[in-house]
């Protein structure tokens, strides 16, 4: 007999897409969690940029997958403290990058410029693509994949933004799901008020914030694209504070950024120099941890005060994370932007990778269903119009590891010398 519902969540919560019937004892939702640990996207994400891509020969450089690890080990924290299904925000967490494709957001710029006339590229919504149709796992009486066929309610834990492109806001390119996957988005925010993640979704977000801006900086100090006697120093401090303005998007003024990286740096673990000595491999550990335990503790206070004795499963209560704490969040994911990002030592790097997805996209798309992989040729195949066979050829290089996207560069791009 499976194991009970956690408190807080209906039958509703566990129903799937396709009804399963099932034996043994585990959960529903640990059966999500399950699936998504032994499904194929999961394991390329090792493959995948983080920050900095894994074909840069930088071997202990995070990558996606210990990255959505990391994001997980949070989230489930979160989790037990604010009363929420463990399996579903950790399962939310485990799958939230699935859709990225090969060299992170840069490669996501290049996919989502060349399907611009064919509802675009979203990483997010490609997520949802793939747990609800592209990893096989189920099938519909049609013969359709029904991807994953997680529960309803780790698929909305999942759904960072819940709304399309249509809906976004202007000039806001994030969005939670393409035009031909709205009837499974549909049938997933049953009951759900509009363009309001549920409280799982919430604690994913901020797990993610969190393991992004502690963790990236930690690689980024390690790899030496930051020099923390710099920061401490100061020198060029108030340009700095403006481009992670910038990079926030003017969410907070120059002074409380400002004020957040005072608070940062007054922490007792703050580094004030790199040696690569394991003292200093110590202390800049054991800043992360500080910084996740900062993080975490206000956000859990501020959101069980705003709760006050109501649940938060589901819609019940939202998550809150207090002015300050997004503030100095954003200062340490803006001093990653300013010094790898925005690095101009990047930049070719950048654009290369961006050309290359370009390059890429163009050859599958001239050469048709015979270049792609026999999943993604049924695809194009199956599409009723040219939106729909350049999705599939879009599908097929998102779903590529960095490495992979080289070597099918290489394949069907390069003109051989004669």
């Amino acid at each position: 007999m499976a194991e009970a519902l956690p408190e807080g969540y209906s039958a509703e919560d566990a129903e799937r897409f396709a009804p399963e019937t099932h034996g043994g004892a585990r959960s529903d939702f640990a059966r999500d969690r399950a699936r998504v640990l032994h499904s194929s996207a999961w394991r390329r994400l090792a493959a995948k940029t983080q920050v900095l891509s894994p074909t840069a020969g930088i071997d202990f450089a995070r990558n996606r997958l210990t990255h959505s690890l990391e994001v997980a080990q949070i989230g489930r924290e979160l989790a037990v403290a604010l009363g929420l299904a463990q399996d579903v925000v950790d399962t939310a967490c485990l799958a939230h990058d699935l859709g990225h494709p090969p060299f992170g957001h840069n490669g996501e710029k290049a996919l989502n410029a060349w399907a611009a006339d064919a509802g675009g590229f979203e990483g997010n919504a490609q997520t949802l693509r793939l747990l609800t149709r592209l990893e096989p796992k189920r099938f519909a009486a049609d013969g359709s994949s029904l991807g994953l066929n997680l529960t309803r309610a780790t698929l909305d834990a999942s759904c960072k933004y819940p709304w399309s492109l249509a809906e976004a806001e202007p000039g806001s390119v994030k969005f939670g799901y393409f035009a031909d996957d709205e009837p499974v988005f549909a049938w997933l925010r049953q009951g759900a008020p509009a363009r309001v993640k549920c409280a799982e979704a919430q604690v994913m977000d901020l797990s993610d914030d969190i393991a992004y801006s502690v963790h990236d900086f930690e690689d980024a100090v390690v790899s030496e694209y930051i020099d923390p006697e710099i920061l401490t120093a100061r020198s060029g401090h108030d340009s700095l504070i403006r481009a992670v303005s910038e990079w926030a998007g003017g969410s907070f003024s120059s002074d409380e950024l400002g004020a957040a990286y005072d608070r940062i740096a007054e922490t007792d673990t703050w580094l004030t120099r790199w040696d690569g000595s394991r003292g200093h491999q110590a202390q800049l550990k054991n800043f992360t941890s500080d910084m996740i335990g900062r993080f975490a503790r206000a956000s859990i206070t501020a959101t069980l005060a705003e709760a006050d004795g109501r649940p938060l499963a589901r819609y019940g209560s939202g998550v809150v994370v207090p002015a300050e704490i997004r503030a100095e969040i954003a200062v340490l994911k803006g001093i990653v932007a300013a010094f790898v990002m925005a690095s101009g030592r990047r930049q070719p790097t950048y654009r290369r990778q961006r050309d290359l997805l370009t390059e890429l996209l163009e050859a599958l798309w001239a050469a048709g269903e015979r270049s792609l992989e026999p999943a993604f040729a049924a695809d194009f195949r199956a599409a009723t119009d040219e939106a729909g066979a350049r999705r599939a050829v879009v599908d097929q290089v998102a779903s590529l590891t960095d490495q992979a996207a080289i070597a099918w560069h290489k394949e069907h791009c390069d003109i051989p010398l004669v």
